[in-house]
């Protein structure tokens, strides 16, 4: 007889249970006459009831209840697909559904321990477009000096904090301000969540997650609202005190190589921010002690997953 270690039921258990709050949430969002059911009646929730999602989905109103109340059952692709339809999924809320059923969803992505050398030359190489390297959980790789001239000085950031959601939603440093910070925090969270679909039993994921929560109410409040996104290449505006405003399109370079990372370049959308960048990234240091080409400087830049 075999047994199954502990961790790996316990992830088993979260994943169910990931699962069944992200289908009631789907399914509360959407208005019953959207799918063809008479609005009328006293419903208790908002949205559709279970038995309209299985009766949309042709599934039993039974295994549709088991699965929202994360019962340990089993469930096909086909099964499952027939449930997104159902529930209007796009590709990004699809993807994260399969994940959360332990089912793959496209290709799978392996996992690299460290960055080669060549990443921060290319990063270095963009200047004076800022560029940072990210994982899945938003933790900062690597990153050029443009992003601490323009964004945010990460080197004076320890490298326990060096996490983007961390830095968007408790810490105070950024240089710039944005003027979709609004958007941009949701769709952050939403990308994370979809995310944090295969990492439920991992401690690392756990520990940022809580640690979000106890730290900042918006992040519990975007959390709650259970969205996932596919990371944003949105135009982006910032405000730089003595710049006033740059357009910035990102664009995301997918290192596939070295598992599921991407580098974001920060690109000048016109040519009045591709002067106010040059001029930013040009100009002298505030306080010339700070350090600036000394010896060792660009392997700060750099830090080992995590």
């Amino acid at each position: 007889m075999t047994t199954v270690p502990a961790a790996t039921d316990t992830t088993a258990t979260a994943r169910r249970r990931e699962l069944g709050v992200f289908l009631r949430s789907r399914r509360e969002r959407i208005r019953p006459d959207e799918v063809g059911f008479a609005p009328g009646g006293r419903r208790r929730t908002p949205g559709l009831r279970r038995e309209e999602v299985a009766l949309l989905a042709g599934v039993g109103v039974t295994w549709y209840t088991w699965l929202e109340q994360g019962r340990d059952i089993n469930v096909s692709a086909q099964v499952l697909d027939a449930i997104a339809s159902a529930l209007r999924f796009d590709r990004q809320e699809r993807s994260h559904l399969f994940r959360l059923a332990g089912l793959r969803f496209g290709p799978a992505q392996g996992v690299c321990s460290a960055l080669p050398p060549s990443v921060q030359k290319t990063l270095d190489a963009v200047t004076p477009y800022p560029a940072v390297v990210l994982n899945e959980r938003y933790d900062i790789l690597a990153f050029n000096e443009a992003y601490c001239r323009v964004v945010l000085d990460l080197e004076t950031v320890p490298v326990e904090e060096r996490n983007m959601l961390w830095l968007n939603f408790v810490s105070d440093g950024w240089k710039c301000s944005f003027v979709d910070a609004e958007m941009t925090k949701h769709h952050m969270v939403a990308a994370f969540r979809a995310a944090s679909a295969d990492h439920l039993g991992d401690a690392l994921w756990q520990d940022l997650i809580q640690g979000l929560l106890g730290s900042s109410p918006y992040f519990a409040e975007l959390w709650e609202r259970y969205d996932v996104a596919a990371p944003s290449t949105r135009t982006k505006m910032l405000e730089i005190d003595g710049y006033g405003l740059l357009r910035i399109e990102p664009i995301n370079l997918w290192l596939s190589q070295l598992g599921p990372l991407r580098a974001t370049v920060y690109t000048a959308l016109d040519e009045e921010t591709e002067d106010k960048l040059r001029q930013i990234v040009d100009a002298p240091p505030a306080d010339p002690a700070d350090g600036a080409g000394q010896p060792g400087r660009d392997q700060e830049r750099q830090q080992s997953f995590r």
